[in-house]
Order: C-alpha cells, then sequence, then structure tokens
C-alpha cells in the first residue's frame, strides 16, 4: 500500500477489501494485531492481500482457531503490547483485552493514510506517540484532504473512535458501509 494519497474510490475500495479479508480471520477467531501498510498487499489486479499474521492471536472459546492448522502466534500475557504504535487502538497500546474492532481501528487508520498520506497522530516518540491515541482526537481528515466528503469523513472518524463500543462492531459492518458510500452521487460523479 502506498504512502501517496490515493484517489478516493481506490482508498475506499482497499480499505473495504481489507475489511472483508479481517471478516473472514475474524469469523475464525483470529484477531490480526499488527494491520499496518506493509501487512497489505495490492496486486497488479487490484486484489488485496493482508500478510503477516505473525502477531495474530485466537480469541474466543480456549483453543479455538478455526483452521486445520493453526499459525498464529500463542495469547501472549496480559498487559503484554504487541504491534505497531502509529496504527494500535488505544486498548491495544494499554495492553488490555482486545477483540477483531481493535483490527478494524488499524483499518481506519490504514484508510486515513490511503487517504492522506499521513498517520492521523504526529509524534516524535513512541510514548508521544501511545498517549495521543490514548487521549487526543486524530487530526481531522480534512486538514489533508479537505475535498473528501463528508460520509468519507464520518467513516474514518467512527474508525479511530477511542471506545471499541463507538467504532464498526465487525469488519462485515465496516465493509458494508465502506462499499455502499462507493456510488457515483457519493463519490460526486
Amino acid at each position: 500500500v502506498s504512502s501517496s494519497p490515493l484517489p478516493l474510490r481506490k482508498a475506499v475500495d482497499v480499505g473495504a477489501q481489507i475489511a472483508r479479508g479481517l471478516a473472514a480471520a475474524h469469523d475464525r477467531h483470529i484477531v490480526h494485531r499488527d494491520l499496518k501498510p506493509e501487512n497489505v498487499f495490492l496486486t497488479t489486479d487490484g486484489t488485496v492481500k493482508i500478510l503477516d499474521f505473525g502477531l495474530a492471536r485466537t480469541t474466543g472459546p480456549a483453543g479455538f482457531t478455526g483452521l486445520d492448522s493453526p499459525t498464529v502466534a500463542p495469547d501472549t500475557q496480559p498487559g503484554t503490547v504487541l504491534g505497531t504504535v502509529g496504527y494500535m487502538a488505544p486498548e491495544q497500546v494499554l495492553g488490555r483485552e482486545i477483540d477483531g474492532r481493535a483490527d478494524l481501528y488499524s483499518v481506519g487508520v490504514v484508510l486515513y493514510r490511503l487517504l492522506t498520506g499521513q498517520l492521523p497522530f504526529k509524534a516524535d516518540t513512541a510514548i508521544s506517540m501511545v498517549q495521543m491515541q490514548i487521549s487526543e482526537a486524530p487530526t481531522p481528515i480534512a486538514t489533508f484532504r479537505p475535498d473528501l466528503p463528508a460520509w468519507c469523513t464520518a467513516i474514518v472518524d467512527r474508525a479511530l473512535a477511542k471506545s471499541p463500543s463507538d467504532r464498526f462492531q465487525s469488519a462485515e459492518e465496516f465493509r458494508a458501509t465502506l462499499a455502499s458510500a462507493v456510488t457515483p452521487q457519493a463519490l460526486g460523479e
């Protein structure tokens, strides 16, 4: 995934494909925990592939992975923080229990970056980044892309909500919201 801003339609399509992939993982009780542009591959035909489930963990019933050959990391100790700080949900950076909604926060950060070429928080150190993620609002996306429609800003803002209960509640809900937004009318075409 590029760090340069993408056209709205392309960025939303990539975000919807990431959400579709995460829906499949979450259906198998797998939380990625390290979703970032470096772990998203865009094929030449425009298909998105989510890579590197090395930090993934299972949720739900003990030992359940939904896979014949588990390829997820063993559950870590409570309070252990794994992932890439700039893309981690507030509850993840605090070392709290997480579920798929933490991945959806990460999709929000990736979508923000696809649309702006920037991260929603700018900090000089990892500690400063964590503090901002916990207590500050992200830089408004309109700061970098004032041309974006209100629906796009609302979707990104919801994905980046501090509380998991204020975010999309499933990857499928996030995907469906993005997919329904990409209409000629919504895109101003």
